[in-house]
């Protein structure tokens, strides 16, 4: 597995909101443009974590399996497919739950004609709340989040959310705020730091 370079990674996740946040039938077309295709470069560190395949947060509601996201062909980022047993994805070429840096997952509000998406309550979250992430071997990840916002796309924070930490950090990614003609005008974000080390 390749990991990017930070400011490939940065480039490419911030893309990847616009993909994400598309029309509510799930199209990819809109924002496709804005994502430059990154350089790769190999990440010792990444690949000695074993990887998310769970993600719970009792507070909202949510038990899902996590699908790994990398870049589709035309170099932005992928995003989960709209289907009726929707589920979160975490970008592989972020740091993996537990790791030092911010891990991003993204998911789904709504999944078109299915209804709601994984993530359709991500900004009900408050400070304090627990999110726990499982890993393919065994142990998990206990996160407490720090703060949640809702930011209109244009304005996305993205060193904030994307850019270096001393800490392992987790992001939640999603859409909120009004429809508008081809999606949502907004991103909701949630930070959380790691609350336990992994057990």
């Amino acid at each position: 597995m390749t990991h990017l370079s930070r400011r490939g990674f940065v480039t490419a996740a911030a893309g990847s909101l616009l993909v994400s946040c598309g029309s509510h039938g799930g199209d990819r077309a809109q924002g496709t443009h804005m994502t430059p295709r990154p350089a790769a470069a190999p990440s010792k560190a990444a690949r000695s974590h074993s990887v998310p395949v769970r993600l719970r947060i009792a507070g909202i509601g949510v038990d899902t399996p996590v699908m790994r996201l990398g870049l589709a062909p035309d170099g932005t980022v992928q995003v989960p497919p709209i289907t009726a047993h929707d589920q979160a994805g975490w970008y592989q070429n972020s740091p993996t739950p537990g790791q030092t840096g911010p891990s991003v997952i993204l998911g789904h509000v709504t999944v078109g004609a299915y209804g709601d998406g994984v993530f359709r309550r991500l900004d009900r979250l408050r400070r304090g709340d627990e999110v726990t992430v499982r890993l393919e071997n065994g142990t998990s990840a206990d996160f407490t989040v720090t703060s949640v916002r809702t930011v209109a796309k244009a304005e996305f924070p993205t060193e904030a959310v994307y850019g270096d930490v001393d800490r392992p950090e987790l992001r939640l990614i999603t859409c909120g705020g009004p429809r508008t003609g081809d999606g949502y005008r907004d991103n909701v974000i949630v930070f959380a730091a790691l609350r336990t080390t992994l057990h």
